[in-house]
Order: structure tokens, then C-alpha cells, then sequence
């Protein structure tokens, strides 16, 4: 039996592209709640460095959020089986429902396509784009009611050297 399990090893490996990749990821302290290649959950808190003057999650850390759930399989996936896949978001869509005033969980259920436009990119070569649909709640105050929902449309191409 390992000493962690596998959410705190996925956490550990979440703080770690926080700390030297993503360092917006760590100033937010998003943090994984639930993950697999079909379902992608992260929380941002509520705190001083999230809150505007409303006292609602900014939108700036909203947008990380969003990000980094749509994100995280391919990350993922990329550090698992060692290819050379350049990644980026083309373009973000957000609507905003009502105001974030608590601690959000991000969703995001793409996994199956964001993993078959991986291998497809690494067996053709070709770019591939693919929209990501991302939801916002908080469920402490409005339980699966979404307050924001967000489309980001995800580049993916293999580089073959």
C-alpha cells in the first residue's frame, strides 16, 4: 500500500506545475477535488487573494480556474507518456451567471475527447482543436446551480523531433 492515495499524489504533482509552470495556479491554491480521464474538478477558494472588491472571486482567478481544469488531463497525460504535444487555449468564452461568493469547483466532463484528439495528434501529426466546456459552481451556497460556464477551445499538435 502506497503512502499516498491517488488524489494526493494527482494534488502533489498539481502543486508542483503551480510552483514551476503554472505559478498562477499557485497563487489561486487551486486544488484538485475529484479526477479521472473522464471528470476533471478543481477548487479555487475564496480567500484575500482571490476576492474583489464585491467580495466574489475575481474574474482573473476564475479564468485560472477554468483553465487549468480543462487543462489537466492533457498535462497529465503529457507527463505520462513522455510525447511532445505543444498545448494551448485558442480562445475563452465565459458567461457569467451570478456572483462567485464562495469557494468554486470547476468542472469539466471532456476527458474521452481531450484524450482521443491526443493520440490522434501524435498519430497524424496534424493540429488538433477541440472546444472544452468548463462549469463553475459553488456549492456551499447554490449546490449544483452553475455560476459561470466557460468554452475554451484547446490546440493540440505533436512535435516530431
Amino acid at each position: 500500500m502506497g503512502l499516498l492515495t491517488p488524489i494526493q499524489k494527482a494534488n502533489l504533482k498539481f502543486k508542483l506545475v503551480g510552483l514551476f509552470k503554472i505559478r498562477m495556479l499557485g497563487f489561486v491554491n487551486a486544488k484538485l477535488v475529484e479526477y479521472s480521464e473522464q471528470k476533471t474538478v478543481v477548487r479555487v477558494p475564496l480567500n484575500r487573494k482571490t476576492r474583489n472588491h464585491l467580495g466574489s472571486v475575481y474574474i482573473g482567478a476564475l479564468a485560472v480556474g477554468a483553465d487549468v481544469t480543462g487543462a489537466w488531463l492533457v498535462f497529465d497525460y503529457l507527463d505520462k507518456t513522455k510525447k511532445k504535444v505543444s498545448i494551448v487555449f485558442k480562445d475563452l468564452r465565459a458567461e457569467f451567471l451570478k456572483r462567485a461568493d464562495g469557494d468554486v469547483h470547476f468542472t469539466c466532463l471532456d476527458g474521452p475527447e481531450v484524450l482521443a484528439s491526443f493520440n490522434q495528434t501524435i498519430l497524424d501529426g496534424e493540429r488538433k482543436n477541440i472546444p472544452l466546456t468548463v462549469t463553475a459552481t459553488v456549492p456551499s451556497k447554490y449546490g449544483e446551480e452553475p455560476v459561470a460556464t466557460f468554452v475554451m477551445t484547446l490546440s493540440m499538435r505533436y512535435k516530431k523531433r
